[in-house]
């Protein structure tokens, strides 16, 4: 053997003395010592048989040694005793004296200590030891015999444990099979429920629509009346030759055109809009004014609601930014999370009208603001605001505060994925009692 692979086996040695002398760190024990390590002490529970074992014998020791105020020096001169023909395997011998040192006083013990190593991977390891009291056997390789022994066992106790292992595995894999077709059906059934929370809303959406798109009608209605009236009185003039009278009526009739195609393109963007909502989304973004879509969800929430109960009746104020730019978003799906957040506002204060029914005036307000870093949105009610023991669950599938039939619980969870899915942040501030108000940063 090479003397830097024997100075090697002889410093590793003087390692393992120090383990079982001194409080040696455990994490370290694994560089030193193999997992299945088997030894021998002097006493009857020292019968090591694995890295673990071996640990909890020393923390033991450690721990007496730490209660009875113990401590041992020595000096010592290991021999080799045999080497392995490949020089992989070496057996060391020592023989000395232990000086052990308590507060009743001192005591010596002849002692020998027999350890076996293994070079692996470029290191000496301890696989298995034995202490005793020195005796005339030094032609005997009996704990090399043992050692052996024990590895068999370690190796009958491997197949056992494999062979369980792989029937394990077999269950797992049948589990996982289970769990990727209810992973399966479970998305199926997401999916349906997401497609009825979208039309739920679609059909709160269109009973706005109804009432929001008879006034742009009404108009086009009665400036078409006022037109045909006016030209009936523009055939007059002519018969009469007052072509001055005929040029004013016609700047009217230009006037009465211009307003109705006004209406009329209003009422084609908010049919627009109903259908952005009802289809499936596209995922495309487009440079979106974020001032009118607001706009437009608030008006269609309330009427919505309206159209609903008669009886339903709100304030809502408005304080948009007009500084704030286009900006790149899905229209369809924040159109959808704006109207779930004021149908939420609505149906809160309307909920508080109807406990104090004298005395509370419900308001909902929404403003935007351009920041340095994007753009925030802030939609705020003065309802009965949000419990604290369920603020931290509103964003969860299918929980919601409402009464049975009245909501899914996807709403506020699908409008939290949205506006994650467009890099924003949702922010809730409530207090019971006073109202909520809820903060979007795109």
């Amino acid at each position: 053997m090479d003397s830097e692979k024997s100075q090697l086996l002889q410093k590793t040695h003087e390692t393992i003395l120090v383990t079982f002398t001194q409080e040696f760190p455990f994490d370290q024990m694994d560089e030193l010592i193999i997992e299945e390590v088997t030894g021998f002490g002097t006493t009857k529970d020292e019968k090591i048989i694995g890295l673990k074992h071996f640990k909890e014998v020393l923390g033991i020791q450690y721990q007496q040694s730490k209660v009875l105020g113990i401590s041992v020096s020595y000096n010592d001169n290991a021999k080799i005793q045999w080497i392995s023909d490949d020089e992989n395997s070496a057996l060391l011998i020592s023989d000395f004296v232990l000086d052990i040192e308590t507060p009743q006083g001192s005591n010596s013990v002849d002692f020998r200590l027999s350890t076996l190593f293994e070079w692996k991977k470029n290191k000496w390891k301890l696989v298995h030891w034995h202490g005793s009291t020195p005796v005339n056997v030094e032609n005997d390789a009996w704990h090399l015999t043992e050692w052996k022994r024990k590895n068999e066992e370690l190796q009958k106790q491997v197949d056992a444990q494999t062979k369980d292992l792989k029937q394990k595995n077999e269950q797992l894999l049948k589990a996982k099979e289970q769990i990727e077709e209810t992973l399966k059906e479970l998305k199926e059934a997401q999916a349906q429920l997401i497609q009825s929370e979208k039309m739920a809303s679609l059909g709160e959406l269109t009973a706005g629509i109804a009432h929001e798109i008879q006034n742009p009608l009404n108009f086009v209605n009665n400036f078409s009346e006022v037109s045909n009236e006016l030209l009936d009185e523009m055939v007059e003039e002519i018969e009469n030759g007052d072509y001055e009278e005929v040029k004013a009526i016609c700047e009217d009739l230009k006037e009465n055109l211009s307003k109705i195609n006004h209406h009329g393109k209003r009422a084609d963007s908010i049919v627009k809009g109903m259908l952005q909502h009802s289809r499936t989304s596209s995922g495309q973004k487009e440079p979106t004014d974020l001032n009118n879509l607001i706009d437009e969800y608030l008006r269609l929430s309330y009427h919505g609601l309206r159209a609903k109960d008669k009886s339903f009746n709100s304030d809502f104020k408005t304080d948009f930014d007009p500084s704030l730019p286009n900006i790149e978003v899905v229209p369809q799906d924040i159109g959808r999370v704006i109207l779930n957040m004021f149908n939420n506002s609505f149906f809160s204060v309307n909920e508080k009208k109807s406990q104090n029914p004298e005395t509370f005036q419900p308001v909902v307000e929404v403003s935007t603001k351009k920041l340095a870093d994007g753009i925030e949105i802030c939609i705020s009610d003065n309802g009965n605001g949000i419990p604290e023991a369920v603020r931290d669950k509103i964003f969860q599938p299918f929980f919601t505060t409402k009464e049975t039939g009245q909501g899914t619980g996807l709403g506020l969870s699908l409008s939290y994925d949205i506006i994650k899915a467009h890099g924003g942040s949702i922010k809730v501030d409530s207090e019971v009692g006073k109202g909520t108000s809820i903060t979007i940063k795109l």
